[in-house]
């Protein structure tokens, strides 16, 4: 299992390269990243946040039964072909242990991609898994949920955020 970043790690600010081939190295990453994910709860994960500066995000949305959308599979150089609508949902994120905002995110979004297979694949997102798909392509742009919120809302979730890391330190 791999080690996940935590803000405000500067990896977290930095775009990812992109990947060059899927070869056996980037498969293995592939798969420590899902076990990653798994073992930690999430839903989805994005490279830099397992400390890997690569242009690679594993999704799984699968186990959220109220959930009508679902979206299981792996995206590599993925870059976003249209953007459809608002939706805000309160998100979390694995970098941001226990913090949960509320993003305004694309309803809907049209990505393309290369798969774990090097299959270059287009595909329609809604619901959780368009949420999901965002925030993890925001964090391979160098941008956390954070940075999707105004000044006031940013500077109230920092402030919360490092309460709450003050508190599990002094637990």
């Amino acid at each position: 299992m791999l080690e996940i970043v935590t803000f405000p790690n500067e990896i977290l600010k930095r775009k990812t390269n992109p990947v060059k081939a899927v070869d056996a190295e980037i498969k293995e990453i592939i798969n420590e990243m899902k076990d990653t994910m798994y073992k930690n709860d999430g839903i989805g994960l994005a490279a830099n946040q397992v400390n890997i500066p690569l242009s690679i995000m594993v999704i799984d949305t699968t186990s959220r039964e109220d959930e009508e959308e679902k979206f299981k599979g792996v995206l590599i150089n993925p870059t976003v072909l249209t953007k459809e609508g608002d939706i805000k949902f309160k998100e979390g994120c694995l970098s941001f242990p226990g913090l949960q905002v509320e993003v305004v995110r694309a309803k809907e979004i049209t990505v393309k991609a290369i798969n774990e297979y090097e299959e270059e694949v287009i595909l329609h997102f809604t619901g959780l898994p368009a949420i999901v798909f965002q925030h993890e392509f925001d964090h391979l742009s160098g941008i956390t949920f954070l940075d999707r919120l105004s000044g006031i809302k940013k500077r109230l979730a920092l402030e919360k955020y490092q309460k709450m890391l003050k508190e599990k330190v002094g637990a």
